[in-house]
């Protein structure tokens, strides 16, 4: 019986993925040796981040006055990296917070300089996406999350401002099409909808880089790293790999455009039982609900135990809702079928039929 996981990441990734992942640790480009004990500088490993970088770029169409550089360390490191790199010493930083991370981000700016939030739907934990807020012209830099795993609710648009665009994409990268050329900076950890935690994909315009005016480490400037084609330290080789193969599967998929076609199938499928069934409410606003990540409560405690039952019985994993929010918490990113969707729902549909 095929096991559903709904976990928030680390992920679920294609089988397919995973199979030839597999066979890579034993056995890479018949070298007799594994993926993770060849050099990072053989030509068989530069091959295969050359081949990530030029999928990401022809996935997301990529315009020329960007970059791609894999990194290490997470969303959380870039939080500072965007800071040393766009923040100057007198400018402010402007920051729409939306969620924990989204807050993470800004207290890191903070220990470098001016920095705000702007907006904010913390007051109602964050279950929002705050509009109708203006950005200061004369900002260094506008920050923001495309999607908060947490509470489940996604900018469904960005504003249109002179000011850098700087995002956080980590949870809803290649689940929608994007106009990168909007952005000057986008970063996402690897472990969502790309590959398994390890690496840091970053989209940077080459152009709005060297004017934060402040000293910064070589290990935390983006120029570095560029220069360097994502090897200026020995990268996370496996996590690298795994990304190109899940990248070449999307492609396969179609795209980007058709990747976003079954993630709304998904999420219409599960909002549309959660809006329906008079045991379940969701939490985030409707105009701004997650397709990667649905967040909902019982009406009645009382029907938690039968209710945890039903989705333990169906070999549904990783659906408890963060302690933020409680309740349940669907992730369904890019590699999630239809049919695991499904059987959530039936399990809340026999859950109505008994008590309802």
């Amino acid at each position: 019986m095929k096991t559903h996981n709904f976990s928030a990441g680390p992920c679920i990734l294609p089988g397919q993925v995973f199979e030839e992942a597999s066979k890579a640790l034993l056995d890479f480009d018949n070298l007799g040796l594994s993926v993770i004990e060849i050099s990072h500088r053989s030509k068989n490993f530069v091959a295969v981040m050359e081949e990530a970088v030029a999928l990401v770029k022809e996935l997301l169409n990529v315009p020329d006055t960007h970059e791609v550089i894999f990194l290490q360390g997470g969303a959380s490191l870039q939080f500072a990296m965007v800071a040393y790199n766009y923040l100057t010493e007198t400018g402010k930083a402007q920051y729409l917070d939306t969620g924990a991370w989204a807050s993470k981000a800004l207290k890191e700016a903070k220990g470098l300089g001016t920095a705000e939030a702007i907006a904010s739907s913390k007051e109602a934990n964050y279950n929002f996406i705050p509009k109708g807020y203006s950005i200061d012209p004369s900002a260094d830099y506008f920050h923001c999350t495309s999607n908060n795993t947490i509470y489940g609710t996604q900018m469904k648009s960005f504003p249109e401002t002179d000011v850098p665009v700087i995002c956080d994409m980590s949870s809803d990268i290649f689940s929608r099409p994007v106009d990168v050329s909007k952005f000057d900076l986008i970063y996402a950890g690897a472990q969502k909808n790309l590959g398994p935690a390890g690496a840091t994909l970053v989209i940077v315009r080459k152009d709005s880089l060297g004017k934060s005016g402040r000293y910064i480490p070589t290990m935390l400037k983006y120029t570095t790293h560029i220069e360097k084609e994502s090897m200026f330290n020995t990268p996370p080789v496996f996590s690298v790999y795994v990304s190109m193969l899940t990248l070449r599967w999307l492609k396969e998929m179609g795209g980007v455009e058709a990747i976003a076609a079954r993630n709304q199938a998904k999420a219409d499928l599960l909002y549309g039982e959660i809006d329906r069934n008079p045991l379940f409410v969701g939490t985030a606003a409707t105009e701004d609900r997650s397709n990667m990540n649905a967040c909902f409560l019982l009406n009645d405690e009382a029907h938690k135990e039968a209710f945890d039952a039903l989705w333990k019985e169906a070999k549904i994993n990783g659906i408890n809702g963060h302690r933020s929010v409680g309740g349940y918490r669907a992730s369904m990113y890019n590699a999630m079928d239809l049919d695991s969707v499904q059987a959530l729902v039936d399990c809340m549909k026999e859950l109505e039929k008994q008590y309802a």
